[in-house]
């Protein structure tokens, strides 16, 4: 069984950990993505960005408090920290998430999000040549567009596009990558959506079951 990381909200919501790639967990951190009357932003504020931020490992241990400080002390500049980090799931949704269901990508989204990309990396060290590969520590609450731009980066420069997968369930939209080992994952987690699917088909199979017969 699939499990994943809860990290819960005072207002009843929670973060998981599911997609095992920390530019996809952005792109999850918009709950029912597919049901507009459902849909909830988990980091429409400087301080939920960071809460997920450090749950999915993007902060070393320790950087949270000090990156919602920062968050404190400048209200402006942590709302645009946040506009762009939004901005960055938005440009990279529009590539992925076709890929994970026809295969294909648009060639206007795709060339958007590279060249923001490529000013992201002009910000960046290089840690190794080959593979080729940048620090994507952020030592400040402004540098976290920049690093998680670098994780999209990793994400599209050395993943196996096939193994992309959207959530079954029809108003979930998460992404994931699929590493099991006969690529079979069908769920985003499933204790979760996996969990309410079998739910649904017990109940139509028990409804079917108990349904009065007409006579004939």
């Amino acid at each position: 069984m699939e499990t994943a990381p809860v990290l819960g909200f005072a207002d009843g919501g929670s973060l998981q950990a599911t997609a095992n790639h920390p530019a996809l967990e952005l792109l999850n951190t918009v709950a029912w993505r597919l049901d507009r009357d459902r849909t909830v932003d988990r980091i429409g504020e400087a301080s939920e960005l960071v809460r997920w931020a450090a749950f999915v490992g993007i902060l070393d241990p320790g950087q949270r408090e000090g990156f919602t400080a920062e968050a404190h002390q400048d209200r402006a500049g942590a709302r645009e920290v946040v506009r762009r980090c939004r901005d960055l799931r938005d440009a990279l949704y529009a590539v992925v998430q076709p890929l994970a269901t026809d295969g294909r990508s648009d060639p206007a989204p795709r060339a958007h999000l590279v060249a923001r990309l490529l000013r992201d990396l002009g910000h960046s060290e290089i840690v190794t040549v080959m593979p080729l590969r940048w620090d994507s520590r952020p030592r400040g609450l402004r540098d976290l567009p920049e690093a998680l731009g670098i994780h999209a980066w990793d994400l599209l420069a050395h993943e196996d596009p096939t193994r992309l997968r959207q959530c079954r369930d029809d108003a979930c939209g998460w992404l994931f990558l699929d590493r099991s080992r006969n690529g079979s994952r069908r769920w985003c987690s499933s204790a979760d959506c996996g969990n309410r699917s079998r739910a649904r088909r017990h109940r139509s199979r028990t409804s079917a079951t108990t349904a009065p017969r007409t006579p004939s």
